[in-house]
């Protein structure tokens, strides 16, 4: 479930800028792998000094590590390696390691971080893998054991290599790399196998069954180890065969005869066919190489940033922002200092000739407060959620910006939004009964309880839904029964009553006062320029917030779906900031224009206006599927767009309450100032 990490919008995971389709070998002993496809996922050309390295050493630590020293390892003390999810950018369905017909978990004694709520709805399960790693000692060939692949499992594995799913696996909290200076890639992870056109047109599909895991290394004025890189060669070998029948003992001794590294032989590829037997017996090896280097722990890092976007685009995007801003600031500065002024003055000045002139927003004084007859709950309840929702998001950011908050550890920013979200029912109670009170509900409780359920059991919905397509795939990702219980207990145990006492208290506060009396008949509405008209007004408001971001959001939708690591939370908080200015702006020049047009029926219209944000996004995330992503399969495409229909209803919504909320405040404003008798 990514629902509120991509509300986010943090995300860890692949480096490569675009889909690996098949695997270029490192050492170039098997060409033949690639014969069609694109070029393989590539995060950047390693030519030259690393740019990333330039920066200062506390500066990626402070970013991935705040208030964490290194780990200091002794010599031969066993290190454990920790598997992640096997996942493919090519269906964003992951799956756990162990469901693949692997050797099974061994026997450590250091426990696993204990999995929050956030890694249980994100299907992150950190669990040991069979690699055993010691410091400083070299392995040759290694067998670990031997699987019987039954003929379901031996399918599933032809589609996963089919697919282009990689397999995760850390140490010392570094992700495994497969790097190669020779072809200058770097990319997350090995594939599970490879396929070699035949031909006929077929594809011949084969396992990799061998790692060759090189561990770099520094080593302390202490004499202690840091471990500074972790990669992989990934090798596809068919151990000791004899005729058609594969004995254990004689892998065992002929994995033990490999002198030198293993290597890729395409005469001894192991291929995902069954035998005679309904059957495939596969050995599982691994070598470990450890290598000493002059990088430092705090340089580890970098190799990991490359192909990630550059602290100048960053800066440019944020110029690109600000001038929105700046652009829509100087329009609310002319429509307050010289045209509201200049009205103000004059209205107030009650001289009889302005009072046969009087036109536009001084006209609807008497109806500009007139809440809306039947929507009046349904207004409230979006504006409340709305305040919630970027009240958690908010205290998020800033809580990962001042270091109390690590993105880099799994579900803990998830775990952290569902906790304020929660947490912040309390606010969204108290706007929305306030709002309520002033539109002269009655039906309180109602409007209390739709705010405490509505935005929840609307996302619960789509989520439950697309959990049955999972499940029935056995993703990683789909939520058990167990995890939606809880969730449940702990909306109904703690959300719920945190709304309903904001709710209390907004009803007894006084009701918000405004600077004019609404008449009893509402006021005709005349013919309006095409630009206040919807949806007109709709597109045009939408567009200028959405500008503001878009492009920090092709970076943030690129560590989401094509799992870079984004790192700037600086800038994604000061973003967010631009965004709400935005909303505010373009809330009062378009409220501005609608009262200035007679047109009193402002309150839908400057929640929507704002709020089309959301809608503009689930546009660019057709656009962006179309161009950055190449999604296969119908439940992919489906896991995409229920995730992103959630995360644009998200934005919606918070961009729709500042907006409304903004013209509530302009509009007090600019009338408290007429001098009405």
């Amino acid at each position: 479930m990514k629902l509120l990490s991509l509300t986010a919008l943090l995300a860890i995971g692949h480096i490569s800028r675009t889909d690996a389709r098949d695997l270029r070998d490192a050492d170039k002993q098997s060409p033949n792998v690639i014969r069609r496809g694109k070029r393989p996922g590539v995060i950047a050309k390693v030519k030259g000094k690393i740019k990333a390295s330039a920066k200062k050493e506390k500066d990626l630590t402070s970013i991935f590590f705040p208030g964490v020293s290194p780990e200091e390892y002794q010599v031969l003390e066993e290190i454990t390696t920790v598997t992640g999810l096997v996942q493919s950018k090519q269906t964003q369905i992951p799956f756990n390691y162990y469901e693949l017909p692997v050797c099974p978990s061994p026997n450590v004694t250091k426990k696993m971080s204990r999995r929050n709520i956030g890694s249980k709805l994100q299907g992150i399960v950190e669990a040991p893998a069979p690699y055993l790693i010691s410091v400083l000692e070299d392995k040759s060939c290694t067998p670990l054991c031997m699987v019987s692949i039954s003929n379901r499992k031996l399918k599933w594995l032809r589609s996963l290599v089919s697919r282009h799913y990689r397999i995760h696996l850390s140490l010392d909290g570094l992700p495994l790399l497969m790097t190669n200076s020779k072809m200058s890639y770097a990319i997350r992870g090995y594939p599970v196998g490879f396929k070699i056109p035949r031909d006929d047109g077929e594809d011949n599909f084969y396992l990799y069954n061998h790692l060759r895991f090189t561990v770099e290394h520094s080593t302390t004025n202490e004499g202690t180890i840091h471990i500074t890189g972790f990669t992989v060669h990934p090798v596809s070998i068919k151990h000791g065969v004899e005729g058609n029948v594969i004995k254990f003992d004689t892998q065992i001794e002929t994995c033990n005869k490999q002198r030198h590294s293993v290597v890729n032989d395409p005469k001894n590829f192991l291929s995902l066919v069954l035998n005679n037997d309904d059957k495939l017996d596969v050995v599982y090896s691994y070598e470990v190489f450890w290598v000493a280097t002059e990088k430092k722990w705090t340089d580890r890092w970098d190799i990991y940033l490359i192909g990630s976007p550059e602290e100048k685009v960053h800066y440019f995007s944020i110029v690109n922002s600000f001038m929105v801003v700046l652009f829509l600031g100087c329009a609310v500065s002319v429509i307050m200092i010289r045209l509201l002024n200049k009205d103000i003055a004059s209205y107030n000045d009650g001289s009889d000739d302005f009072i046969h002139e009087e036109t536009g927003w001084k006209l609807v004084h008497a109806d500009v407060f007139r809440p809306p007859k039947n929507t009046s709950m349904f207004l409230s309840i979006c504006v409340g959620t709305g305040v919630q929702i970027g009240v958690a998001i908010t205290i998020t950011f800033a809580s990962a910006l001042a270091g109390i908050l690590n993105p880099m550890n799994k579900g803990e920013t998830l775990t952290s939004i569902l906790i304020l979200y929660v947490l912040s029912g309390s606010v969204a109670g108290y706007v929305s009964s306030r709002l309520y009170k002033f539109c002269e509900g009655k039906s309180w409780k109602r409007a209390t309880f739709f705010t405490a359920t509505g935005f929840p059991v609307l996302l619960v919905s789509m989520v439950l839904c697309l959990n049955i397509f999972l499940s029935y795939t056995r993703a990683a990702t789909a939520v058990s029964l167990w995890t939606i219980i809880s969730l449940f207990l702990f909306w109904i145990c703690v959300a719920t009553p945190l709304v309903f006492v904001g709710s209390y208290f907004g009803y007894r506060a006084d009701k918000i006062e405004t600077p004019t009396k609404t008449s009893q008949i509402a006021r005709f509405i005349p013919e309006r320029p095409w630009y206040v008209k919807t949806p007109t007004s709709y597109a045009l408001s939408g567009l200028l917030p959405f500008g503001s971001v878009s492009i920090e959001l092709l970076f943030i939708m690129a560590a989401i779906w094509l799992h870079q690591i984004y790192y700037a939370i600086g800038f994604l908080l000061f973003v967010m900031i631009i965004l709400a200015l935005t909303c505010v702006e373009v809330a009062v020049v378009m409220t501005y224009l609608q009262l200035s047009c007679e047109d009193h029926e402002w309150w839908w219209r400057s929640f929507l206006n704002t709020g089309a944000t959301g809608a503009y996004l689930l546009v660019y995330s057709v656009w962006f599927l179309s161009s950055k992503l190449s999604l296969v399969g119908f439940l992919p495409v489906m896991v995409y767009f229920t995730y992103m229909s959630m995360i644009s209803i998200t934005v919606g919504l918070v961009c729709g309450a500042i907006g409304f909320l903004s013209s509530l405040s302009f509009n007090k404003y600019i009338y408290g100032a007429l001098k009405i008798e």
